[in-house]
């Protein structure tokens, strides 16, 4: 049998049996799910090796035994080079609490709607004093308005955020920034 022949046939025996040996391999609890389509390729690859394809009698069978070699090798191989210990997952601590973020983000939302109730101007204010770290001086000139009418507009903001705004909602904000 040519070279090109013997290639032909293997590529036939992959064609014909990937699925069921895939199924095959499934099966297999050493095999775990993610790494099934990894061993069917060593399989595959192992059998384009094997030169003297003429001599076996049964290739399905031959191609599910290598399989399993294939399959019993991976399970080994992986047990030795990544061992695992129980103790290592009590230093496992995930470092996201959703709770606690949606918590926050359902508080910053109702802290946007509420600046949203206030006026134009109001709202400009606070965020130029909050956001932008800005004094009473410095928003007066931005803005082109006297201290004065910018401090009484943002008590008068401060008065309608506390009347908009759940009290237990300011220590939900600053929780997370401590």
């Amino acid at each position: 049998m040519s070279d090109s022949d013997a290639k032909r046939r293997l590529s036939d025996w992959f064609r014909q049996w990937q699925v069921p040996l895939r199924r095959f391999l499934k099966g297999k609890t050493a095999v775990p799910s993610a790494d099934l389509e990894d061993v069917a390729q060593e399989v595959f690859m192992r059998l384009m090796r094997y030169d003297r394809t003429e001599l076996v009698e049964h290739p399905q069978a031959y191609l599910y035994k290598m399989a399993s070699n294939v399959a019993a090798e991976w399970s080994i191989r992986s047990r030795r080079s990544r061992p695992h210990d129980s103790k290592w997952l009590s230093d496992l601590v995930a470092s996201d609490q959703p709770q606690r973020t949606f918590e926050r983000e359902q508080a910053e939302r109702e802290v946007r709607r509420a600046i949203e109730t206030l006026g134009h101007h109001q709202a400009r204010m606070l965020k130029l004093h909050f956001f932008e770290g800005l004094g009473h001086a410095e928003i007066a000139v931005k803005l082109g308005a006297t201290q004065r009418s910018v401090k009484r507009m943002l008590i008068k903001g401060y008065d309608k955020l506390r009347h908009e705004l759940d009290p237990g909602l300011l220590g939900d904000i600053t929780d997370g920034h401590e």
